[in-house]
């Protein structure tokens, strides 16, 4: 194995790469968005970490990254990636990407931070096909199909970030005690421009963020890849070929890649007066990075101990605070509801469900998580026009999932129920289990945000016995949410010059007029192509004043 030393992240072969990607992207089926950035987590994060899900998204935070903040990111990538070629291992080292078993990793990454750099890891440790990351006690885990048992998620970008905490309190330490001699070496060994450099790093906090990527629509229909194998006759290992067919279709078809960015995270160590003591007597014998990060290998005194002991400890609390984060960043959309439906009712014996109560169960859930804070949803879920045809039958979005669990013989349908066939609760081969069961996958992809099972056994409890009045309520809603989605979609700088033309002052915004004690009689205004709302509210108002319910469309 090279020394990582030797992995020479080349600027130029950096730059052509986005600039190459940033004129094939509009080309690609792939549209990616970037949640979270309010407050430039981008800018501010130093390291990030990604769940796992497909081999080319690898490529893309360091792509987002870039073009947003103009840094350049260090990746950790499997080490059996640099083995495929010369050509491959190669390009990748001088597009920063490290292999994860390289000999001073970790101290390698921490001084490309303190140089300006990004870091970029994944802590499943690999890609996690079937989404299932809770053990069954409910705590975040990896399965491992060959061991048959769980393993936590890696430690490694904790473990980075305390230990260049500990090293950047050390340089304040000697800026403090003005130990100019040792702030240079410091400043010579990180191959920094300058002492006020190295310092002006040390007081920046080390923050972790969260990063969550979602893909939606998931397909597994062939693609011009598998179609080519296919004319070259050539039998492919199920491996390959649900990698060719679900992630040739991510890339190739139109699919919404949504990265959202959470809370940042800064590791922290609280130590008392005497610990200071042992930890900054500690410090003198340190002279490298390597030495520091050594320490869980080399601690023989019980001071050292002490010291691997509080950064394990912390390292695990931090390790789980931004598997949370990572996890509460899923994208949640109409497929995953229905999939976490399919599977409570199959999970209690029930074989079929009308399709009349699944839609209604659909639409009541995504009502209610709509309104739950913390909850990122697709914009399919939040843009009435792709959803309110939920109570009369089937959406786009809906009839293309239920058509891909078809296919897999996961369900059958009749004219008026689903029917639960026996693949939908046994296990699956993990390697293709993407192609195998989808509605599997997209259960336990959103798994963890804890809301999403709850508001669907909820809604399921009550969708036969919704009111009108309930029902109603929230189709109301569906009209004050399709006005604000048309507002700022069509506020958009590109309409200008037609919204540069509008003479009206009053708000277009539909309303609902409803008297303590109304009338029988209901009363709907409809104005006509170049009016609005506001145009009748005269007559509303008059209505209302009799005892009419009115509402302006």
């Amino acid at each position: 194995m090279a020394d990582v030393k030797d992995f020479v992240l080349k600027t130029d072969t950096y730059d052509w790469c986005v600039r190459t990607f940033q004129k094939i992207e509009r080309k690609l089926g792939l549209n990616i968005k970037v949640h979270g950035n309010e407050t430039d987590r981008l800018g501010q994060g130093n390291i990030f970490v990604f769940n796992h899900f497909a081999r080319f998204e690898t490529l893309i935070p360091p792509y987002v990254i870039h073009r947003n903040t103009g840094r350049y990111c260090r990746s950790v990538a499997d080490h059996k990636l640099f083995e495929i070629s010369e050509g491959l291992h190669n390009i990748m080292c001088d597009v920063g990407v490290v292999p994860n078993n390289a000999p001073g990793l970790l101290p390698f990454l921490a001084a490309e931070i303190l140089r300006g750099r990004k870091v970029i890891i994944f802590p499943e440790g690999g890609m996690i096909k079937d989404r299932r990351v809770l053990d069954d006690m409910g705590d975040f885990g990896i399965f491992s199909p060959k061991a048959q048992e769980f393993r936590k998620h890696h430690r490694g970008a904790a473990v980075l970030g305390l230990t260049l905490e500990l090293f950047k309190r050390r340089i304040r330490d000697l800026q403090e005690k003005n130990d100019t001699a040792r702030l240079e070496r410091w400043r010579k060994s990180l191959g920094l421009a300058s002492v006020e450099a190295l310092i002006e790093e040390a007081h920046k906090p080390t923050l972790i963020v969260p990063g969550t990527i979602t893909f939606y629509p998931i397909r597994i229909d062939d693609n011009l890849i598998t179609k080519a194998a296919g004319f070259l006759n050539k039998a492919l290992p199920a491996k390959v070929l649900d990698e060719m067919i679900v992630e040739g279709n991510i890339i190739m078809k139109n699919t919404d890649m949504d990265i959202y960015l959470g809370q940042p995270i800064r590791p922290s160590l609280t130590w008392h007066w005497w610990e200071k003591a042992l930890l900054s007597r500690y410090f003198m014998n340190i002279r490298s990075l390597d030495d520091l990060f050594a320490l869980r290998e080399t601690a023989n005194t019980w001071a050292e101990r002490l010291l691997v002991r509080s950064i394990s400890d912390e390292a695990d609390r931090v390790r789980d605070a931004y598997m949370a984060g990572m996890y509460a960043g899923i994208t949640v959309n109409l497929a995953h509801l229905a999939s976490v439906l399919l599977t409570q009712l199959a999970g209690k014996g029930l074989k079929e469900v009308p399709f009349t109560t699944f839609h209604r169960t659909l639409y009541l859930a995504l009502k209610t998580l709509q309104n739950t804070p913390d909850i990122h949803l697709h914009r399919s879920l939040t843009w009435p026009d792709r959803y309110h045809h939920l109570l009369e039958g089937e959406t786009e979005d809906l009839a293309r999932f239920l058509r891909t669990c078809v296919k897999t013989r996961l369900i059958e349908r009749t004219d008026t129920h689903i029917l639960f066939l026996e693949k939908l609760t046994t296990l699956q081969n993990y390697e293709a289990v993407r192609l195998e069961n989808p509605i599997l996958v997209n259960a336990n992809e959103v798994a963890p945000v804890k809301p999403v099972a709850k508001a669907v056994a909820d809604a399921y409890q009550k969708a036969d016995q919704a009111t009108p009045l309930e029902v109603a309520t929230y189709l109301y809603d569906d009209e004050q949410r399709t006005f604000a989605w048309n507002r700022h979609y069509y506020g958009k700088e590109r309409y200008e010059d037609i919204n540069s033309k509008e003479t009206a002052t009053e708000s277009g915004q539909p309303y609902l007029l409803l008297p303590e004690k109304p009338q029988k009689t209901g009363i709907l205004l409809i104005h006509g192509f170049l009016a609005n709302p506001a145009e009748v509210r005269p007559f509303a108002d008059y209505a209302y004043q009799l005892g009419h319910p009115v509402m302006g469309v």
